[in-house]
């Protein structure tokens, strides 16, 4: 059985770790090169780092916080946002990410999936859902940071995607992000129920029960934000209430 992975995230914004709810409202929660040494120090087995005001504003990811943060960072790193290009992924992975994930730019050109996974591997290749459920029970993929619906399935986007050769899926449901009312349970069921990749799963963590009901529903890798960057729960602890729970995971 493989080790499931406690990933703490970083959604930055003009240098600085912020926070909302569905993807508004954003409040500072610190800064990321303080947040990365804090995390490491905790145990945390990743970190990703989302530009969330990449897309909307038009311009790529800071490479400058990128290196600032790998510099103190012995652990893997995802970074996403404001990934149009493949270019925009090597400036990325060649600033210290290990890997790069993309979201609005691949709904916009699917290619943009196969471009990067061809150059730098399936391992580094990670398409970002953002998925709203319909009144009709299924999920619709949400692009643009929350303010674009273009109307596609978001359980068929995740399988077209592997085919494409994405290596995982950061799976995020917009109605729970931010929220701590837990994941979304049938979805993280409906898309690994149709795909063989690894899935983190992401929105709406508030406790360590949480992210047990996450695992079981499917998740290869749990992410968190507001209740690690608010000191409602260090990474060690979580990771104790997981281990009791008998959820196989790194030790701190």
């Amino acid at each position: 059985m493989l080790t499931k992975r406690l990933i703490p995230c970083l959604d930055v914004r003009n240098g600085r770790v912020v926070k909302g709810i569905q993807f508004q409202g954003l409040r500072d929660a610190g800064d990321p090169v303080q947040c990365a040494k804090n995390y490491t120090r905790q145990g945390a087995d990743e970190l990703i780092i989302l530009d969330v005001s990449a897309t909307p504003d038009g311009r790529k990811t800071s490479i400058e916080t990128v290196s600032a943060v790998r510099a103190v960072l012995d652990l893997p790193l995802t970074v996403g946002g404001g990934v149009r290009h493949v270019d925009d992924a090597r400036r990325l992975l060649d600033a210290g990410a290990d890997r790069v994930a993309t979201n609005s730019a691949a709904v916009a050109n699917p290619n943009l999936l196969n471009e990067i996974s061809s150059r730098f591997g399936r391992q580094c290749t990670v398409l970002a859902i953002d998925a709203a459920r319909t009144d009709n029970g299924n999920w619709e993929l949400v692009t643009q940071s929350g303010t674009a619906r273009p109307s596609i399935d978001a359980i068929d986007w995740a399988q077209e995607s592997t085919k494409r050769g994405v290596g995982e899926i950061l799976l995020t449901s917009w109605d729970r992000d931010g929220t701590r009312r837990g994941y979304d349970l049938e979805l993280i069921a409906a898309v690994t129920k149709v795909i063989s990749i690894p899935v983190i799963a992401s929105g709406g963590a508030n406790t360590p029960d949480h992210m047990v009901a996450a695992i079981h529903a499917g998740a290869s890798a749990v992410l968190a934000a507001s209740i690690f960057h608010e000191g409602d729960y260090t990474l060690k602890q979580v990771k104790t209430e997981l281990a009791k729970q008998k959820v196989r995971i790194r030790p701190c």
